[in-house]
Parts: C-alpha cells; structure tokens; sequence
C-alpha cells in the first residue's frame, strides 16, 4: 500500500515520504491517526498545494515537544507502591502511574509517551524512564520506587 506521510514517524520516513507499506498497518494505524493518506494523484496535489501548512504544523510540534524535553530533563518522581522487605513490589508500576505521577507534579504527559523497554518496574529502587516526546525528542526521568509495608 502506498501512503504519504503528513508528519514525521519514526522508523518509517519523513513529512511528505512517499512510502510502501503493508495494508493493515496503514489502513488500521497510519491513515486514522492522521499521520499518512493514500498516494494517488488527488491527494498528492492536495498535500503539494497545502505543505507549507502542514510543515508548519511540523515545526510547531517540533518547537512545543522542545519545550516538554527542556521541563522534563533532571524530573524525579517517587512512587510509594505495597512491595516485600527485600525490595520486589507486589504489583508493578506502569507507564500509566508514571504518567500520573508526572501530571502530578506539572509536567502533562501521557502514558502512551512512557517508555519502559524492559517491562512494568517491579522493584524499588531508581529507574531511568524515557519519556517520548516527538519522533525526534526523548527525555529522560527518573522514578524513585519507594517501598511500603502490606
């Protein structure tokens, strides 16, 4: 399936790509987000005639997610969770409570932007958290589990 990009994705291609994908990813995922549309002769007119537009769009993405990384760099959040003596937690914590935790504190951040690659924390402890931003832009966080007594 062919589709051009009306924004930046990662791993994919830039604003104004053309691309080949396959048809479920761009049919379930690209072309309803809004990040692609079809590659026929209609739309490619139209995205010529209004790229100046959606460059700007880009820059202005771009500029704000800047701004989060500048608020966010040197963030620390601590999260009280229920976990053993020897320090592992009876649940885990996920993106969602980390996103909470920094919406807490100021910094609006949702939880599709958490990035744990190694699973939910499961342990006290300091973690390093990534915090995706824009496809370009990702911050660094650092969660501090704290363990409470069951």
């Amino acid at each position: 399936m062919q589709l051009i990009l009306l924004q930046n994705v990662q791993n994919l291609g830039k604003l104004g790509d053309k691309i080949n994908v396959k048809p479920g990813y761009g049919r379930n995922f690209l072309v309803p987000h809004g990040k692609a549309v079809p590659a026929t002769a209609a739309n490619l007119a139209d995205f010529e005639a209004k790229r100046a537009e959606y460059e700007a769009k880009a820059k202005a993405n771009l500029e704000g997610a800047e701004a989060r990384q500048a608020a966010l760099e040197g963030a620390e959040v601590t999260i009280t969770a229920n976990a053993a003596a020897e320090g592992k937690l009876y649940g885990s914590i996920s993106p969602r409570d980390i996103a909470e935790a920094l919406t807490k504190i100021g910094h609006k951040v949702e939880k599709s932007e958490v990035v744990l690659g190694e699973g939910p924390l499961r342990r006290t402890g300091e973690h390093e958290v990534i915090v995706h931003l824009h496809a370009d832009i990702e911050a660094t966080v650092k969660v501090i589990v704290v363990g409470e007594a069951a």
